[in-house]
C-alpha cells in the first residue's frame, strides 16, 4: 500500500452519520483503490475496515449480497447467548448437520452434501468431474471461469449481451456446447451479476438436453429471492436426474456469509463421491447452530424474502430516476446498474466509499462487463437514501459548472426524476409475471 487513500486525498468526507469520517487505519494508511483489482473479487469488508480505521466501521454494504432481514436480532441474541459453547466444543459430524438440513429442506439425506462454503464445493466439482472442458455463460460468478482455468482446464465462455439483458437464451446456449464439444456445462440461475432469470421449464429443458455430459450444474445460490414463480428450484428434479447438480448458498439467503455454509443436491452417487471427497468435520459448530434452528424460524425467513422483493422494486425505482443510471431487471437480492458513457465506474466506487461510506461491487474486473457496471445490493430504504444521496453528488461533481448553475437545467432534472409516475424498470419475460405488480 502506499498510503493513499481511494481518491488519492484520504477519506475524509462524511460519514453516513454526518460526522467525519478519518478514514486512517490503525498503521495511518487510508485505502488504496488497487486493492479492488487483486482479484476478481472485491477486498473484504474486514480488510476494508481495518484499513479505514474509524470510518470503517460504519461502512454500508452494498457489495456482498446478504439478505438484511435474517436472522433476526432474536436469533443473533439467542445465538450470542450460546457463543460461548459454540466456540468452545467440536461440531458433530458433516453428515449429521446435513441429515437435518434434509429434514429442513424436505430432502432425502442421501441426496444432501453440505460444505465450508460453496465455493469449496466448485473446487471439489472441479476436481472430480471437470477432466477436459467447462462451458458457462459470461458474466457469472468468477468461480466459475477461475478454477478450472486454474487447473489447467478449457473453459468455453459462452457470451450474453446487454443487448438482450443478459437473458440466456437455452437453444443458442445448447448449441455453442454441443459446437465446442464441452463436457460440463454450468447454468447460474438467477445469474451474477445482472440477476437475470430463466424460468423454471427452460432450466429442466436444458439439462434434459445435455444427458450425455459428465455433469450439469446448476448454481441456485440466489434462487430463494425469486419472486416471479413458485417453486423455482430443480433441486428436487437434480436429485434423480444421472448427471445433474444443483448448488445452494446458505450463506447469500440467511445473510451468513461469514459462516461458510453451502451445499449441493444430486443423485445420491454423485452425492456420495462428493461426500467422500470432503473432510469429515470441514462444518464449524455456528454452521450447526443455525441449521438446528432453520425449522422454528421458517416464518421468518419468508417475510425476510417478501421484505427484500418490496426493497428490490423501491430500490430500482429510486435508482433508474437518475437519467445517468440504467437499471436491470432482476430476480436476486442485487441490481446491475449501468452507468452513461463518459462515467467511470471506479471513480463512483472511490467517491462513494472515501465520500459517503459506502462500499459497492464495480465489475470492471468481471469478464464481460466494463467499468460502466456496478452490481449494487438491496438493502432497506435508508441505506438506499444514503446511496441515492452519493450518486447524486458524484453525478453533480462532474457536470460543467455552467450546467450547474443553470435554473433551466436543474429544473428539467428535478421534472425528470420527481414526476409522479416514477420510470419502469426492465421486466423478465412476460409470462412469468403475474398480472399484478409484486412487492
Amino acid at each position: 500500500m502506499d498510503g493513499q487513500s481511494v481518491d488519492g486525498q484520504g477519506i475524509d468526507g462524511q460519514g453516513v452519520d454526518g460526522q467525519g469520517m478519518d478514514g486512517r487505519g490503525a498503521d495511518g494508511h487510508g485505502v488504496d483503490s488497487r486493492m479492488f483489482q487483486q482479484t476478481a473479487h472485491s477486498p473484504s469488508y474486514f480488510e476494508l475496515s481495518r484499513r479505514m480505521g474509524e470510518g470503517g466501521r460504519r461502512l454500508i454494504d452494498f457489495c456482498v449480497p446478504c439478505n438484511p432481514y435474517f436472522p433476526t436480532p432474536a436469533m443473533f441474541q439467542r445465538l450470542a447467548g450460546n457463543l460461548e459453547n459454540v466456540l468452545k466444543f467440536y461440531p458433530s459430524d458433516t453428515d449429521t448437520i446435513a441429515a437435518q438440513l434434509a429434514r429442513v429442506l424436505k430432502l432425502n439425506p442421501s441426496t444432501v452434501v453440505m460444505s465450508n462454503g460453496s465455493t469449496e464445493l466448485i473446487t471439489w466439482m472441479d476436481h472430480l468431474w471437470v477432466s477436459e472442458s467447462l462451458a458457462v455463460p459470461v458474466p457469472t460468478f468468477g468461480r466459475w471461469t477461475d478454477q478450472p482455468l486454474e487447473t489447467g482446464k478449457r473453459v468455453d465462455m459462452f457470451p450474453l449481451h446487454e443487448r438482450d439483458a443478459f437473458e440466456l437464451d437455452v437453444d443458442r446456449y445448447v448449441a455453442f456446447i454441443r459446437s465446442r464439444g464441452s463436457r460440463v456445462a454450468v447454468l447460474c440461475n438467477p445469474n451474477n451479476p445482472d440477476g437475470s432469470y430463466l424460468p423454471r421449464r427452460e432450466v429442466l429443458r436444458f439439462v434434459d438436453e445435455l444427458t450425455d455430459l459428465d455433469l450439469v450444474v446448476v448454481d441456485e445460490s440466489f434462487i430463494d429471492f425469486v419472486d416471479a414463480e413458485q417453486g423455482a428450484s430443480v433441486a428436487a428434479e437434480a436429485a434423480i436426474r444421472p448427471n445433474v447438480v444443483v448448488l445452494k448458498s446458505l450463506g447469500k439467503n440467511f445473510g451468513l456469509h461469514g459462516v461458510r455454509f453451502g451445499y449441493l443436491v444430486a443423485n445420491p452417487g454423485l452425492a456420495a463421491m462428493m461426500r467422500r471427497a470432503l473432510p469429515r468435520w470441514n462444518l464449524n459448530s455456528l454452521a450447526e447452530a443455525i441449521v438446528f434452528m432453520l425449522d422454528e424460524h421458517r416464518a421468518e425467513y419468508d417475510e425476510s424474502l417478501r421484505l427484500l422483493a418490496r426493497d428490490r422494486f423501491s430500490m430500482g425505482v429510486e435508482l433508474a430516476r437518475m437519467p445517468e443510471l440504467s437499471v436491470f431487471s432482476s430476480q436476486a437480492n442485487f441490481l446491475l446498474v449501468k452507468l452513461a458513457d463518459g462515467i467511470d465506474g471506479g471513480e463512483l466506487r472511490d467517491h462513494l466509499l472515501s465520500r459517503h461510506g459506502l462500499l459497492v461491487r464495480e465489475c470492471g474486473n468481471k469478464l464481460g462487463m466494463s467499468s460502466q457496471f456496478l452490481r449494487l445490493v438491496v438493502r432497506p430504504p435508508q441505506d438506499v437514501a444514503h446511496l441515492v444521496e452519493g450518486i447524486r453528488a458524484f453525478l453533480q461533481s462532474r457536470r460543467p459548472a455552467a450546467e450547474r448553475r443553470d435554473p433551466a437545467v436543474l429544473l428539467r432534472s428535478l421534472s425528470a426524476s420527481g414526476g409522479e409516475r416514477p420510470p419502469e424498470l426492465p421486466r423478465p419475460r412476460s409470462e412469468l409475471w403475474p398480472s399484478r405488480r409484486r412487492g
